[in-house]
């Protein structure tokens, strides 16, 4: 029987040899391999980790002991050590588990994640309630290297060096920034490190040399001195300076020396201590050791396309045509060059396509900063990342009316990735910032147009864009400027109006042409703009129909629908007869877009069937007719 089969938690690993621990690590990666390539996930990061996971929890004794995953795509070796082997099979479907750690989920997952450089706050405020309760746990927060640069770790590392409180930093560094040479000095002095024996040798020293004549000021010049080497040799300086003790750097592949130091840190350390740690993405799968960056998230197998392209790939190739019409064009994005489309600009352009790390807030104010000296930045950021960023937004670019353009992929229902991911706040979270204008195409071809618009709109323009591929609609050779505030009539009808904006207007159309089946006669329009709002055409349809329908894919709180309702508020249309059709107000599930679509009636048939079901005169009336 495998190992794996008998391990229903963390308790179970601790009886183990290195032999076992071994074979275990390679029956984790091969369940690994297997199920993400039927469902889909982050292969690459867990795969780094594996030893490292079964390290942390021989060490430290969870869900006691709290262990902060940040971001939490490497979580997937976790989950199948805490109790959940025998689900692992329904990772990242509708009703499964998680792709990320989930505190409804287990017991050993200490804080939700999802996003970057949150885990060493969360983890300082558990161990800071943790000291005020008076109790006795270790609390470990495990970052990559990537997640390091986010400010939001930095000011997390600043007041964990001030409290001094005891707290341990793991640091996944899969980014090969330490030099073989240096790498090896440092591993050879943290041998006597990690052995218990060091602290005893090195206080019983003390006490001596100090008895000694002149032997404080001995002390002290040994202390400089050794300072003075460690300050070239090792990166701990650094970490000293801010109040951390620094161990390391650790083969993040030999589970008996991950050991000693994690002992170390949980056993010797009264203060913050980091524990420096090296791995590989995609440890164990060549191809993914190979290409850390196409495996780091893998598509499930059963995945289909209409064979256009993605609205990602439309964006990219959009980017260069701007950027080769004009100079002034330049792009920024936070550690998404592949996943925004912009790697092939970066290797046309290197020089004016800025990737920023995982640092939304310095992207945003960073374009605000080139818009002053007359750039045009294009920045490139996810829907659900660029909320990070929400007082950049406000105060750097839109009260200094910089024509900044936010290009928002993953706007919308993402799927897979779950509640953290989910691009359901935008039109809600920028439409109450002044003076900005918001677009959402229909199609990959009116994208690139709104895409050459907003170079020439000379204000703060954000475009929200859908994850997958288009609708398979040809791209024109040429760009066409689009009035801005300005929407299209699609299709004619006096019985009700579809007014719908972004990637539901297909849906609204193949709705409108169901209900004509049954006799009643929808018009259907593409909104464009969430704002500014095509005031006279929301007006006419109103007026001329009686009976209006917003639909988007945003939350409804505060989205499109609202914007409408306003507006006819205002206007005093009390007569026509409103209803909004969007996302609950709710946190989404991970689960496939086609379900949720289908769930919340922004397909087709659904939106037919909310018709029906909203306005069930409709349906009288045709029956008249």
């Amino acid at each position: 029987m495998a190992i794996l089969d008998e391990i229903n938690g963390p308790a179970n690993l601790k009886g183990l040899g290195m032999a076992e621990l071994a074979a275990l690590a390679a029956e984790i990666r091969q369940r690994l391999i297997e199920t993400v390539s039927l469902n889909g996930g982050h292969l690459a990061s867990s795969l780094g980790v594996v030893e490292l996971t079964i390290a942390l929890h021989r060490v430290f004794t969870s869900p006691r002991d709290k262990i902060v995953w940040d971001v939490g795509h490497q979580s997937y070796a976790h989950k199948l050590l805490t109790g959940r082997r025998d689900r692992f099979a329904t990772l990242r479907r509708y009703g499964g588990l998680s792709g990320f750690p989930l505190r409804a989920e287990s017991p050993h997952d200490a804080f939700g994640a999802g996003h970057a450089g949150t885990s060493i706050s969360a983890a300082l405020g558990m161990a800071l309630a943790r000291d005020l309760d008076h109790a006795d746990y270790h609390v470990v927060a495990v970052i990559g290297d990537g997640s390091l640069g986010t400010g939001m770790a930095f000011e997390a590392i600043n007041h964990a060096g001030h409290v001094r409180t005891r707290l341990i930093l793991v640091l996944n560094d899969n980014g090969m920034a330490i030099s073989p040479s240096v790498g090896a000095v440092s591993r050879l002095l943290n041998q006597v490190r990690f052995d218990p024996r060091y602290e005893f040798v090195k206080k019983e020293t003390r006490r001596r040399v100090t008895r000694l004549p002149f032997g404080e000021l001995a002390w002290e010049i040994s202390k400089r001195l050794k300072s003075r080497v460690e300050s070239v040799l090792l990166p701990n300086t650094f970490w000293e300076q801010l109040g951390f003790s620094y161990l390391g750097p650790v083969d993040g592949y030999n589970i008996r020396e991950l050991e000693a130091a994690l002992t170390r840190a949980r056993d010797f350390e009264t203060r913050p201590t980091l524990v420096h740690v090296l791995t590989t993405k995609g440890k164990g799968h060549a191809d993914a050791e190979a290409n850390a960056i196409k495996f780091h998230g893998v598509p499930p197998n059963d995945a289909t396309t209409n064979g256009a392209p993605s609205y990602s790939h439309v964006f990219g190739r959009t980017v260069q045509r701007l950027m080769q019409e004009n100079k002034r064009v330049v792009a920024i994005t936070a550690a998404m060059l592949d996943g925004t489309g912009l790697a092939s600009v970066a290797a046309r352009f290197p020089d004016r396509v800025f990737d920023v790390g995982i640092c939304e807030q310095h992207a945003v104010t960073l374009a605000a900063g080139l818009a002053t000296e007359g750039f045009i930045p294009i920045v490139a950021i996810y829907s659900t990342f660029l909320q990070r960023a929400y007082d950049q937004i406000i105060h750097d670019v839109c009260i200094q009316d910089l024509p900044v353009i936010f290009a928002l992929d993953r706007a919308g229902i993402v799927g897979d990735d779950g509640k953290t991911h989910q691009g359901a706040f935008d039109l809600s979270y920028l439409r109450p910032i002044p003076d900005i204008v918001i677009a959402a195409p229909k199609d990959e071809d009116e994208f690139q147009h709104l895409l050459h618009t907003a170079v020439h709109a000379r204000r703060p323009m954000a475009v929200r864009y859908p994850r997958g591929n288009g609708e398979g609609t040809p791209l024109a050779p040429d760009f066409r400027m689009l009035p801005i505030g300005k929407g299209e009539m699609l299709k004619e009808g006096e019985d009700i109006a579809i007014l719908a904006i972004g990637c539901p207007v297909y849906p609204a159309l193949a709705a409108a042409e169901a209900l004509a089946k049954e006799g009643m006669h929808c018009a259907v329009a593409n909104a464009r703009f969430a704002k500014p709002l095509d005031s006279e055409l929301i007006m006419a349809l109103a007026a001329s129909t009686g009976r209006l329908l917003t639909v988007e894919e945003n939350a409804l709180a505060g989205g499109f629908g609202s914007a409408v309702l306003e507006l006819l508020g205002k206007a005093g249309l009390e007569g026509t007869k409103v209803a909004c059709l969007g996302l609950p107000d709710q946190f989404i599930e991970h689960g496939t877009q086609e379900f949720f679509r289908a769930m919340f009636n922004l397909d087709g048939e659904g939106i037919a069937r909310y018709v029906k079901a909203t306005f069930p005169e409709l349906v009288g009336e045709t029956s008249l007719r």
